[in-house]
This record gives C-alpha cells, sequence and structure tokens, in this order.
C-alpha cells in the first residue's frame, strides 16, 4: 500500500437542483484530513456528511471551492481521470454490501482487482485470499452472498475494498444493517487494518458505536462543519 495521502478541502459548497429549487447541501467547507486519521463524519439526516463523504472519496465534484489530494486539485479532473485516481487511492465500504450475489466470496474480492487493472491471474488469487484471511473468511471462501450473515458479507465487503491496498477507505454507515456484536466485530477489525496499515478511514454514520471508536468527529449540521473534535 502506498503512503495515505493528505486531503484538503478549501472553501467547498455542494448544490444540487431539485426542480425549481436550490438545495445547498454543503457551504463553506474548510477541512484538513491528515493521513492515517479514523475520522467520523457525525450530524443528523441531511447534515451533509454522506456529501461530504462522497466528495472526499471523488463520486462527486464541488459545486464550488476546492480539493486537493496530495498537493494535486482534483476538484476539477475529469470523470475518467477521477475513476482512475478512486481505483488507485481509494476503496468503499457500503451499508448494503454492495455484493455480487452470482459470486463467490472469493469472487467478489477479485473481480475488485480485474477491475483495477493487469495483474496477472495467479497474483489476484493469492491477493484475493490474503484479503479474506486477513478478515476471518478464508475457509468460507467458496460461499455467495445468501450463504453468509450479515457479519461475515460486511468483512467480505471490507475485504474487497482492501485488496487493492487503498491509502485511503471510505465507509458509509458501515454498521447500519449489522447488530452490535457484529458491528463492535467490524469496527475492531477495521481499527486494527487502519493502525496495522495505517490507511486513513473516514466514516459517515449516525450509529453512537461508531463514533465512539473514532479519533476524530466532525460535526456537521445544515451543510457546515459546526466543530471538530479531536480524541
Amino acid at each position: 500500500m502506498s503512503a495515505p495521502p493528505q486531503v484538503e478541502l478549501s472553501g467547498v459548497e455542494k448544490r444540487y437542483r431539485s426542480g425549481e429549487l436550490d438545495v445547498v447541501a454543503l457551504s463553506a467547507v474548510n477541512l484538513t484530513i491528515k493521513p492515517g486519521e479514523f475520522t467520523v463524519f457525525s450530524g443528523p439526516s441531511g447534515s451533509g456528511k454522506t456529501t461530504l463523504l462522497n466528495l472526499v472519496g471523488l463520486l462527486d465534484v464541488p459545486t464550488a471551492g476546492r480539493i486537493h489530494l496530495e498537493g494535486r486539485d482534483v476538484s476539477t479532473l475529469s470523470s475518467a481521470l477521477l475513476g482512475e485516481v478512486r481505483a488507485a487511492r481509494i476503496g468503499f465500504i457500503f451499508q448494503s454490501f454492495n455484493l455480487i450475489p452470482v459470486l463467490t466470496a472469493f469472487e467478489n474480492v477479485e473481480l475488485a482487482l480485474r477491475l483495477a487493472g493487469d495483474r496477472p491471474e495467479r497474483e489476484r488469487q493469492e491477493a484475493a485470499m490474503g484479503a479474506l484471511r486477513d478478515v476471518g473468511l478464508a475457509d468460507l471462501a467458496k460461499r455467495r452472498p445468501a450463504q453468509l450473515s450479515g457479519g461475515q458479507q460486511q468483512r467480505v465487503a471490507i475485504a474487497r475494498a482492501l485488496v487493492k491496498k487503498p491509502a485511503i477507505i471510505i465507509a458509509d454507515e458501515p454498521t447500519a444493517n449489522l447488530d452490535s456484536k457484529n458491528g463492535e466485530q467490524i469496527l475492531s477489525l477495521m481499527q486494527a487494518m487502519n493502525q496495522e496499515r495505517g490507511a486513513t478511514f473516514l466514516f459517515s454514520t449516525h450509529d453512537p458505536m461508531v463514533v465512539a471508536h473514532a479519533r476524530r468527529i466532525v460535526h456537521l449540521q445544515d451543510g457546515q462543519i459546526r466543530r471538530v473534535e479531536d480524541r
């Protein structure tokens, strides 16, 4: 894994058109995300936390302001170039897991490598099994998602996100579909990987359990950062 990059947001604004309405999702956001953070974007529904996560993850572009990644202004890149940066530097973990139901756990993880580039088949297979081993699922590699529990599916999703060894992992409500026991296990797993690999983990969540694990909390309300709490 390459070293985690620093991300800087300067005067970031995001607006959407909804019929005749101009909806301001984010306004005047200034934030520096340092390498290796384990940070939560927290706030009520509609506060802008998912929009902020999507901007940092390069899934969206700001209406105004600048986003710099390793000193490079990525806020004006084309869709194709944004896709290249995402593929090389960013992994995603979603609350709905987003696993392909007809593929096994192993195939879901390996697919991430197939889409990322031209790695030899044997190297892809070894990396996919290694990622499943890291999340404790090597013995379930041949099972399809429907044959796995919710916690196991989320572990596969984590393996898929980490198999490329990204520098930044974006996690949108990663515990929303898990019970408290599985949620705690998933968070402990991500904390361990953050500490061992130095990857930056960024969360959007309502879950107090996730917030309790964070080393930094960015509190949002009405599309603005109200305060930043360092622990």
